[in-house]
């Protein structure tokens, strides 16, 4: 693996612990706000949250 792969590798990953995180930070926000509304939030969340992963994951192996 030559360095520019090893930096980009890096920066993906990071990318998407940095969406999923505001993704995650956000939701809580809006659970507080609205509780009843927990479950509707949370699904919404954990889709968002596993399309950023994928997208990440498939990034990871694109050249």
């Amino acid at each position: 693996m030559q360095i520019p792969e090893i930096i980009g590798a890096g920066l993906i990953v990071i990318g998407a612990g940095v969406g999923i995180g505001k993704i995650g930070g956000s939701a809580m926000d809006a659970i507080a706000r609205q509780p009843e509304a927990s479950g509707k939030i949370q699904t919404a969340m954990l889709i968002a949250a596993a399309l950023i992963e994928g997208i990440g994951f498939a990034a990871l192996f694109a050249k």
